[in-house]
């Protein structure tokens, strides 16, 4: 009889226990960039610190760099999506043509040099266009990175005509229409493709943001860093951070609270201003190992914007073309980083 007792009482408990082992996550988000750059050490890190610490250590966060779990960097959106990891970083214009709409927030000087305004205009125009694009991926944040600059071996850019027979790397579609329109030559290259590009000479440099020129070695690899004057980036590149809708979807409700407690426009702006923080020390890096740092003068800055304008006009014709409302993108776009200025 004490036997039977006993063993009602362990089954009990057992019983009791069971949904909480059960609530219990882990879950894999994946990056292409070092552990040790400005997004991972600012945002991903601290968001699945918080994403622990809020669900009372029910749910962790896995981070991967490197793409550690498979795949390259231009079908991440496609792994988290198919769930073959649990969530991510993505850059859609790692896909050309994919996500048109997107592209919008990326054309010349569209806007601020600054991270977080970037970002929370970003979560705004996504919450309007974007929501089917990415309707088979539970999003999490949309944003953008800090001012986007010419880094190049040799001395610095002056004037439009030393872009001329240049090749540099590009990002994204715009950047690299961009790119064109200033006479360079353009490769268009997921960005842990660069260091090795620039090392064996296929490239003489690129458009990238002061925070990764550290772990990109652009301190050894390039002589001269190059910005436009004024307020407006020269370009600038959309990330969403996501996860695969399943593994949202299974998790109970009082976890799912968790992870949209941390989600949207708080969560977008966070990542942006981890860029933001990550530029002051790139730059600094920059500027100890002694290159040369170089801003256009305002007169042949506003000569690139004229072409930024033109790019933007032709993107304008070709979506609309593709049957966008194009212009209304665009207007939507500016509309919302002017009301993000502080």
């Amino acid at each position: 009889m004490t036997f039977l007792k006993t063993l009602s009482i362990a089954a009990l408990t057992t019983a009791l226990a069971a949904p909480s082992i059960a609530q219990e996550v882990t879950l894999r988000f994946q990056h292409f960039v070092s552990p040790k750059s400005a997004n991972p050490t600012y945002f991903m890190q601290p968001w699945a610190d918080k994403i622990e610490k809020d669900s009372g250590g029910r749910i962790k966060v896995e981070l991967y760099p490197f793409m550690q779990l498979g795949g390259k960097a231009p079908s991440q959106y496609d792994l988290i999506r198919d769930g073959a990891v649990d969530g991510g970083w993505v850059i859609p214009g790692y896909q050309p043509g994919r996500f048109p709409e997107a592209e919008a927030m990326e054309l010349p000087f569209m806007v601020t040099k600054s991270g977080e305004e970037a970002s929370v205009a970003a979560w705004k125009f996504t919450q309007k266009y974007l929501q089917d694009d990415f309707s088979d991926v539970h999003l999490i944040a949309a944003h953008m990175h800090g001012p986007g600059l010419v880094h190049k071996k040799g001395d610095p850019i002056e004037k439009v005509e030393d872009f001329k027979g240049l090749k540099l790397r590009g990002p994204s579609r715009p950047a690299t229409l961009l790119l064109k329109e200033m006479g360079a030559i353009s490769v268009g290259m997921p960005v842990p493709a660069f260091p090795e590009a620039l090392s064996k000479g296929v490239v003489d440099g690129g458009v990238i943001t002061w925070e990764m020129s550290p772990s990109l070695k652009l301190d050894e690899l390039t002589d001269s860093h190059t910005d436009v004057a004024g307020e407006k980036s020269l370009y600038n590149l959309y990330f969403i951070w996501a996860m695969n809708k399943e593994s949202y979807a299974k998790l109970p409700d009082d976890l799912k609270a968790v992870i949209d407690a941390n989600s949207g426009e708080m969560a977008s702006a966070w990542a942006g201003r981890a860029h933001d923080q990550g530029d002051v020390t790139g730059k600094a890096a920059m500027e100890d190992a002694g290159n040369t740092i170089a801003q256009i003068s305002v007169e042949e800055t506003a000569r690139i914007q004229a072409l930024g304008e033109k790019v933007t006009e032709d993107w304008i014709t070709e979506m609309t073309k593709r049957g966008l409302d194009a212009r209304a993108l665009v207007e939507d776009a500016r509309r919302f980083v002017a009301e993000g200025k502080s």
